[in-house]
C-alpha cells in the first residue's frame, strides 16, 4: 500500500525485516520440537538463534534471491552463512509452504488484533455521538425522499450496529487464518509427523489445517479479506451518510474543518466532505481484494501457485488499507459538526406532512377501508405539496393539518382533538430510546425524545 493510506504499525508487519524473522522463528519452533523427539542434535536451535536471530539481513537474502529465483532457498542460504553448520538441520521435512503459510497466517493474526483494535475506536466514537444524539430529532428519509421523523442518533447507532457486526466477522476470520502446516510436501508427513507439527504451531500460536495439501487452504483467505471488504462497506455506510448530510441543500452535519485547510483551489468558500468521500473510494478498493481472494480457493491438485502473487499484494494491502480506513473514520466520527438546530428546521420543513400515516391509521382506527382512508390523506398532503410548491418552500406550515380538518371525509371521522393527537413527535419517537439501548447494549433510558 501507498505511503499515503498507510500507519507505520501495520506496514511494520509486512516488512521484508519483519518477514524473515518469522520464517527463522518458524524454522527454530520446528527444530525445537525435533530436538525434543531426538530427531536433531540437542541446542541446534540455540546456537542458530544465537547466531543468526537479530543478524538477518533482508538486503542480502533478496540479492541471493534474485540469482537463485527462490525466496525461501535465498533465506535459507543466508541463515546458513550465519549460523553455520548447526543450520543444516533447519527445514528438514518442510517444503517452502510450510514456512510461507505458516508465517502468513502469523502475519495476518497481528494484523487483525491491529484492525480490531482501531475497530473498538471506532465504535467507541460511533456510541459516544449516538449517546449524544440520542434526542436529537431529524428527518428520515427514503429514496432521498422525507419520510418520517427518527434521531440523528438512531443513525449512529445504526453504523455502531453494523461495525459490530463486521468487527465480530473479523474475529472469526483471525480464527481461521490462525492455522498453519509443517507437514512437508502435498501434506502427508512424509519426513515429518503430525506431533511435530502440533507442538511447533503450539508454540507459534496456532492450529493445524485440517487437511494441509502442499499449502494451507484458501478458504480461510477469503474469509479473511471478505470480512475485511464487510469492513469498509460499514465505513463507508458512515461515510455516505455524512456526504448526504453536508449537501449544501441539506446541511444536518459537515466534516470537522481546520485551522488553515482550504476546500478548493478556485473556490474559497468551499468546505468539501473531503475525508467521507476518501473512505467511499478506499472500499471500492478493498473490497476488489475479496474478489481477488476468492479466485484464489481453486487450485490445480495439491497447489500451484496462482494465489502467490495475489496474496503478495492483497493481505498486505487490505490489511494496512483497512487499518487506515478505521483511523480515518474514528477522526470523522469524532470531528464531525453536527448541526442540530438544521436538522430540526429540514423537519419543519415539511409541514407536518410526516404524520400522514398516523393519521391514515387514526381513519382506519375509525372504521374506514385502508385505501380509502389513504385517499383522503394523500390528497390533502399533495394539495398541501403543491402550495408549497408554488411559494418555494416544501409545504407552508401547519398547511396540512388544516387541509386535513377542513377535508370533509376526514373531519367526520376525526375530532380536531384526535387529528392533533395524530402530530405528536414525542408519541412518533417515544420507542427511539429503547432502540438505541438496544443497539449499544444498554439499559433504556426512560425519557423521551425531545421535540
Amino acid at each position: 500500500m501507498i505511503e499515503r493510506y498507510s500507519r507505520p504499525q501495520l506496514t511494520a508487519i509486512w516488512s521484508d525485516d519483519a518477514r524473515f524473522a518469522l520464517w527463522l522463528e518458524i524454522e527454530l519452533a520446528v527444530c525445537e520440537a525435533m530436538e525434543a523427539r531426538g530427531r536433531v542434535p540437542a541446542g541446534t536451535a540455540a546456537a542458530v538463534r544465537a547466531r543468526a536471530a537479530g543478524k538477518l539481513d533482508a538486503r542480502a537474502i533478496l540479492e541471493i534471491e534474485a540469482t537463485t529465483r527462490h525466496d525461501v532457498i535465498a533465506f535459507l542460504t543466508h541463515v546458513e552463512a550465519l549460523a553455520g553448520p548447526p543450520a543444516r538441520w533447519l527445514h528438514r521435512g518442510m517444503t517452502s509452504s510450510d514456512v510461507l503459510d505458516t508465517a502468513l497466517a502469523m502475519q495476518s493474526v497481528r494484523a487483525l488484533d491491529a484492525i480490531l483494535a482501531g475497530a473498538d475506536g471506532l465504535l467507541a466514537a460511533l456510541a459516544a455521538r449516538a449517546r449524544e444524539h440520542a434526542r436529537t430529532p431529524v428527518m428520515g428519509r427514503s429514496h432521498g425522499i422525507h419520510a418520517e421523523p427518527i434521531t440523528a442518533g438512531l443513525t449512529f447507532a445504526r453504523w455502531f450496529a453494523e461495525v459490530g457486526r463486521a468487527r465480530a466477522r473479523l474475529v472469526r476470520a483471525r480464527e481461521a487464518i490462525a492455522v498453519g502446516k509443517i507437514a512437508g510436501a502435498v501434506g502427508v508427513y512424509g519426513n515429518l509427523d503430525p506431533e511435530i507439527e502440533a507442538a511447533a504451531l503450539g508454540r507459534l500460536g496456532l492450529a493445524a489445517e485440517t487437511v494441509a495439501t502442499q499449502i494451507v487452504a484458501r478458504d480461510r483467505h477469503a474469509e479473511v479479506l471478505g470480512a475485511l471488504a464487510l469492513l469498509g462497506t460499514a465505513i463507508e455506510q458512515i461515510a455516505l451518510g455524512v456526504r448526504h448530510w453536508q449537501r449544501t441543500e441539506v446541511g444536518e452535519a459537515e466534516e470537522g474543518f481546520g485551522k488553515g485547510q482550504k476546500g478548493s483551489s478556485a473556490m474559497p468558500h468551499k468546505k468539501n466532505p473531503i475525508l467521507s468521500e476518501n473512505l467511499t473510494g478506499l472500499a471500492r478498493l478493498l473490497r476488489g481484494y475479496a474478489g481477488a481472494a476468492l479466485e484464489d480457493v481453486a487450485l490445480w491438485h495439491e497447489r500451484d501457485i496462482s494465489h502467490s502473487s495475489v496474496e503478495r499484494v492483497s493481505f498486505p494491502d487490505a490489511t494496512i488499507l483497512a487499518d487506515f480506513m478505521l483511523a480515518r473514520a474514528t477522526t470523522l466520527v469524532s470531528g464531525l459538526v453536527v448541526h442540530a438546530e438544521r436538522m430540526r428546521k429540514n423537519l419543519d420543513a415539511s409541514g407536518g406532512l410526516y404524520f400522514s400515516e398516523a393519521v391514515l391509521l387514526a381513519l382506519v382506527g375509525k372504521g374506514l377501508g385502508r385505501q380509502e382512508a389513504y385517499v383522503f390523506v394523500q390528497r390533502c398532503a399533495h394539495a398541501a405539496l403543491a402550495e408549497g410548491a408554488a411559494q418555494g418552500t416544501l409545504a407552508p406550515p401547519g398547511r396540512f393539518r388544516a387541509l386535513l380538518g377542513a377535508d370533509p371525509e376526514v373531519a367526520a371521522h376525526l375530532a380536531p382533538a384526535e387529528l392533533d393527537a395524530c402530530f405528536d413527535l414525542d408519541h412518533h419517537l417515544r420507542h427511539a430510546p429503547a432502540i438505541l439501548a438496544r443497539a449499544l447494549g444498554e439499559v433504556p433510558a426512560a425519557s423521551s425524545p425531545r421535540s
